[in-house]
């Protein structure tokens, strides 16, 4: 008898993820491509020059969906010939976190993983206090996996997760690119993978209970103080209520969607933006008006952040009014952006620079 379907489809899932990594390692080995092998995920051995094998680590809380992506890990990597270990994050917010934190890591050493650390974070205040741990968490697993020569790092998000992103993005009007979610790959050099984004919360919670794997819950999880909490106790159940069951699944689809529409369109940016400049650099207004709108703000976002506005800070609204100087010039003053950042126009060029 094979494994709970629960168990299969977490398994399935990282097996695939896994599989991608390793073909990427071997198309980049055969290529002669050196950044991995320089960050020390292919680092040979001193005596014989052979290489080890790569090492995989997961970000585990202790929660049901990183504790199921844990344990198929654990499963799945001595199978494919990859190391496998993990990296808990203390974000030292609630009493005993610390105390938490060596629970986890006692619980993936007992999954067979190794290397395993906890990693304890300071957190700011800076974007709000999501946002803020957000930032702390991903700063410590990005250390973690340089120091350890980690050729990814494993994240539990799963479709809700995925859902919940995308309603959230829906409602801060950003674009089509907050709809887009969260990509399967993302970071530097595609560190971090998402193995669960087709995969439910309740098949995670499931595969954890069939494997009697003890898992934590987050009092913040469900602390209404929190957008992401109240969307997800509140705000998901009252969409299901009054348009039936299946809108989860939606909005994970309309995130592929959005994502592949999204990447077409930055494509398309990058491309025409040297049509745009003049012989100096400078971005010339009537070129820029001839532009497809959402080509155009494409260009002017990245013009902004490449001025000095932080990403983070850099809203549709912001853009929207560097775009009034083009498409309803009435020789209106300077924009000021985020960063300290200056867009005006002068003499049918844009100039976007700080101060």
């Amino acid at each position: 008898m094979g494994p709970h379907p629960a168990v299969a489809a977490i398994r399935l899932a990282v097996r695939r993820v896994l599989h991608d990594i390793l073909t990427e390692l071997n198309c980049a080995t055969t290529s002669g491509i050196p950044e991995r092998a320089a960050a020390g995920v292919l680092a040979a051995d001193s005596a014989r020059e052979r290489p080890q094998p790569p090492l995989v680590l997961v970000a585990c809380s202790g929660g049901a969906d990183s504790m199921a992506l844990a344990s198929a890990l654990a499963f799945e990597a001595p199978r494919l010939g990859v190391r496998a270990g993990g990296v808990t994050v203390d974000h030292g917010l609630q009493a005993g976190s610390d105390l938490r934190a060596e629970e986890v890591v006692l619980r993936l050493r007992e999954l067979g993983l190794d290397p395993v650390e906890s990693a304890a974070v300071t957190v700011g205040r800076t974007g709000g206090p999501e946002a803020a741990a957000r930032d702390a968490r991903y700063a410590a697993l990005d250390a973690a996996a340089l120091r350890h020569g980690a050729a990814a790092v494993l994240l539990g998000h799963t479709r809700d997760d995925q859902a919940e992103t995308v309603l959230l993005g829906l409602a801060r009007g950003s674009g089509i690119r907050s709809l887009s979610g969260m990509a399967a790959v993302s970071g530097a050099g595609g560190r971090y993978r998402r193995p669960f984004l087709e995969v439910d919360r309740q098949t995670a919670r499931k595969a954890c209970m069939v494997q009697a794997l003890p898992v934590w819950d987050d009092p913040h999880n469900v602390d209404p103080a929190y957008t992401r909490s109240r969307l997800r106790h509140e705000g998901l159940p009252a969409l299901e209520k009054a348009l039936g069951k299946g809108v989860v699944e939606a909005l994970a689809r309309t995130a592929q969607l959005s994502r592949d529409d999204a990447d077409a369109l930055d494509t398309w940016a990058r491309q025409a933006e040297a049509g745009v400049r003049d012989a100096t650099g400078q971005l010339e207004c009537a070129k820029l008006y001839a532009l497809p709108p959402a080509v155009r703000r494409r260009i002017l976002r990245r013009a902004a952040i490449d001025a000095g506005a932080p990403a983070g800070a850099l809203f549709a609204r912001h853009i929207e009014e560097v775009d009034r100087l083009i498409t309803g010039w009435r020789g209106q003053g300077a924009i000021n952006l985020p960063g300290k950042v200056v867009a005006r126009r002068q003499g049918g060029r844009l100039v976007i620079r700080q101060g």
